[in-house]
């Protein structure tokens, strides 16, 4: 336990300084930080993502030989996010996730002559073997931030310090509770290590509950929701002081979720499912549910979830990010919508093409006639206010 509090506290902050000297040349007050000048001179709106797979990417190039510390911080062509493409685009952190990968490669179902396709499930995983894949992706997250890389956020104070000194401001999430025994002495230890969010289930089930299938179109009802072990998950997360993600749970886990805890409701990365009709993307009743308990949903950059025909084709407009935002504000107002990119974890719009990318889906909303406040709200101060209300700061 002493080289996990060492981790815990320990802040070096030599090699984050080097990094922004190069690249240059909630609740509580808002700093004056909330805009970064680009390397063109040009204001950039920073950026707080709800979700990424960062840790996924690092945790492969790790098995690979790869020093994954040296990746992020010296970057890479690879994936979508690094710390110079994260500065580039006005990323200045986000809830990045512990994601336990599939056996086999997890591959869409190719469509069928009508554009349709019902990806099956994947199979539940061993706790074991899980729980080793956990600790490793949580010790890469340690050491990015002993290098300096970035630095693990427990508080809102905390991200908005991160963001002022320019560092990356990381929180660990975790993708799926695979890792997590029943009686949830991992979900202590985890949180020690600094997670503050989770999402009950990946889209495959578990002992805490069923996710629902990569499939268009189809409804989120598409079986059983939580476990009464799920519901007591739910219950210590609250009393904990963790975010809840819906993102992949069945409408039945949703609900199941909802009546049970009594924090925000929260999708990080959900779109509008009357404009894309996959399983993952949220119905107007459930977003109707997040607005009354002043939760969010942040728009998941992945073109299977924007396209109207749902297909994995990277050549998206922007357009489509703008409306499905246009009808989330629509239906639950400024303050319940943010951005959650899957950043690392999909094909997303070439345009955007990766984390330096952000400021297009910004210039986007302005010229759809979003002002700088609401884009402001959209692009981080959502997320801090839910996080600040969940976490007791």
């Amino acid at each position: 336990m002493c080289f996990w509090a060492l981790c815990f506290w320990a802040l070096f902050f030599g090699a984050a300084v080097f990094l922004v000297a190069f690249l240059d040349g909630g609740s509580g007050p808002v700093p004056a930080v909330d805009a970064v000048r680009s390397r063109q001179g040009d204001f950039m709106q920073l950026v707080f993502d709800g979700h990424n797979d960062v840790l996924l990417r690092l945790w492969r190039a790790h098995a690979a030989g790869i020093d994954p510390v040296r990746q992020f911080q010296g970057g890479t062509r690879e994936g979508h996010i690094d710390a110079l493409r994260a500065r580039a685009g006005g990323l200045a952190g986000g809830l990045c996730a512990i994601y336990i990968p599939s056996m086999v490669d997890f591959v869409l179902t190719e469509p069928d002559a009508k554009g349709h396709y019902n990806t099956p499930l994947d199979r539940q995983l061993e706790r074991a073997p899980s729980l080793d894949i956990a600790l490793q992706m949580a010790a890469i997250a340690l050491r990015l931030e002993r290098a300096g890389g970035w630095r693990l956020c427990r508080s809102v104070a905390e991200i908005r310090k991160a963001m002022e000194d320019g560092i990356f401001a990381a929180v660990l999430h975790m993708e799926g509770c695979e890792a997590i025994d029943a009686d949830l002495s991992a979900l202590e230890v985890f949180y020690k290590a600094g997670l503050r969010s989770l999402g009950p289930v990946w889209s495959r089930p578990n002992i805490f509950g069923h996710g629902v299938p990569f499939a268009y179109p189809m409804s989120p009802d598409t079986g059983p929701g939580l476990t009464p072990l799920g519901f007591e998950l739910v219950k210590a997360c609250d009393r904990m002081g963790i975010a809840i993600d819906l993102a992949h749970i069945t409408e039945k886990g949703f609900w199941d979720v909802a009546k049970t805890s009594e924090g925000p409701l929260i999708a990080s990365h959900s779109n509008v499912h009357a404009l894309t009709p996959v399983a993952r993307n949220l119905t107007d009743r459930q977003m109707d549910a997040i607005r009354e308990r002043k939760g969010l949903a942040g728009l998941n950059y992945a073109v299977t979830m924007l396209r109207s025909d749902a297909r994995d084709v990277a050549e998206t407009p922007l357009t489509d990010m703008v409306r499905h935002i246009d009808y989330m504000v629509e239906r639950m107002g400024i303050d319940c919508v943010a951005l959650g990119s899957d950043f690392d974890g999909a094909t997303v719009p070439a345009s955007i093409r990766d984390a330096s990318g952000n400021q297009r889906l910004i210039e986007a909303l302005k010229t759809a006639g979003y002002h700088d406040s609401e884009i402001a709200m959209i692009a981080r101060e959502n997320w801090l206010r839910v996080l600040g209300t969940i976490w007791h700061d």
